[in-house]
């Protein structure tokens, strides 16, 4: 009888791991999926597919365009991080490669933002409407003056 029960514990117990892992695996799904809206990259997903792929090949280009300042801001953070692990904190290489990785990241924003307001300018209203409506989804309701 002992011996009937083994595979169906067996069972149980694989069964019950199954489900722990499926269930965690749609826990980090949902946690690591960013929320839309919020920005106009974000408000691009509600555009009609032809102005959707004109708008990534957009910020495709920039991208490309914008590749060594990229590297450059990533190369900044990984020094910050090498910095940030030593024994004794060398806080003004610190700042400074946090402000090289700032001044990248800034650079290349405000390229993509250049490029995105041309996009917008060059669209119809009801592109500029989708895109408009996209950026202030997930906004809270602005706050009434006294």
């Amino acid at each position: 009888m002992a011996r009937s029960r083994l595979p169906l514990i067996v069972s149980v117990v694989l069964n019950v791991f199954l489900l722990g892992c499926l269930a965690g695996g749609a826990v980090w799904i949902y946690m690591h999926t960013p929320l839309p809206g919020g920005s106009l990259q974000a408000a691009a997903q509600e555009l009609p597919p032809a102005e959707r792929d004109a708008f990534r090949e957009v910020l495709r280009t920039v991208r490309q365009e914008n590749h060594q300042t990229i590297l450059e801001g990533q190369q900044a953070r990984r020094d910050a991080a090498e910095l940030l692990k030593q024994p004794t904190v060398d806080a003004a290489a610190l700042s400074a490669a946090l402000e090289r990785a700032r001044t990248a990241d800034v650079a290349v924003r405000t390229k993509v933002e250049q490029r995105i307001a041309e996009f917008a300018a060059a669209s119809s209203p009801g592109v500029r409407l989708l895109l408009a409506e996209g950026l202030v989804r997930h906004l809270p309701p602005p706050k009434k003056s006294p």
